[in-house]
């Protein structure tokens, strides 16, 4: 199943229900509930990281290593699906830019230390991917997404898979991901903003890691005051941290099966004008040695 975190309230008793018992296999950014996200800049510095004192971590307790193992020195690889997301398009380049600079994404990531988590450089040596045709249907599902993947590295293509690399599906304004009944923006039952998984075995093989990334076009998955592209971003970092922290879903989650990201999601968004020219979204990420969100 997909673990995911539930903001809106009418559904946390089922998300923990859910939860007990069950194999974890991969972790949503599920939309916000009510007007729970602040993009505020009240912070201390604690060692090396930044405190966020207006994000109060959901789940239950720290987080707990059950053994699944991590990804480290990890690299990404996006995969833009669609005409409207080539290589001259804004937002294509904003996310490569936000994957690639050292004043990106990685510059985030210290906190993943404690975790056994240690990153310098989410660009590696396989290329990314402009697909110039658009997904089959509007509904794109996850086997549609491994699908995706499978068409550009199976087989040896541009150097084959990569099990420490994950593979970052963007699809364009006008597509929605699909899984079940719930969805992502654009669809029929918002229910998730994105998320992270491995292969199916079939599709995809299962030490390969994924994630679909949506594009940010309803409020549910937005948050005040950011772009398009600082949503995106925001949706990127979340996944990207807990792929690397719980790769399998079996890793480091919380006794209610809250992965890092998940505890501190919607809470103490920000963002950061970089010394490269753009201005990233972020959220926090939750900390075991200091039991509350940092930056």
């Amino acid at each position: 199943m997909k673990k995911a975190l539930i903001v809106l309230a009418s559904l946390s008793l089922v998300a923990a229900t859910a939860f007990a018992g069950n194999p974890h296999h991969s972790g949503d950014l599920n939309p916000q509930g009510g007007n729970s996200d602040k993009a505020v800049e009240y912070t201390e510095v604690e060692g090396d990281l930044k405190v966020s004192h207006n994000a109060t971590p959901g789940g239950s307790g720290n987080l707990v290593n059950h053994g699944g193992g991590v990804m480290s020195y990890s690299k990404i690889v996006c995969i833009f699906w669609g005409p409207s997301l080539s290589s001259t398009s804004t937002y294509a380049k904003e996310m490569q830019s936000f994957r690639t600079s050292v004043y990106g994404m990685v510059k985030h990531t210290g906190m993943l230390n404690q975790y056994g988590v240690y990153q310098n450089n989410f660009k590696g040596s396989q290329p990314d991917i402009f697909d110039t045709t658009n997904p089959s249907s509007a509904a794109v599902t996850d086997a549609m997404v491994q699908g995706e993947v499978a068409k550009w590295f199976g087989g040896g293509k541009n150097g084959g898979y990569d099990p420490n690399t994950i593979y970052e599906v963007f699809i364009p304004s006008g597509y929605y991901s699909k899984d079940g009944t719930s969805t992502s923006c654009g669809g029929p039952n918002l229910a998730y903003c994105a998320y992270h998984s491995s292969g199916d075995g079939s599709h995809l093989p299962t030490n390969i890691k994924y994630s679909i990334e949506p594009y940010p076009s309803c409020s549910g998955c937005a948050a005040t005051g950011f772009t398009t592209s600082q949503n995106a971003e925001h949706f990127m970092v979340h996944e990207t941290r807990e792929a690397v922290t719980d790769p399998y879903g079996s890793t480091w989650y919380d006794a209610a099966g809250y992965e890092a990201d998940d505890k501190c999601a919607w809470q103490g968004l920000f963002t950061e004008a970089a010394a490269d020219g753009h201005t990233y979204g972020y959220q926090p990420e939750y900390s075991n040695s200091s039991r509350t969100c940092v930056r």
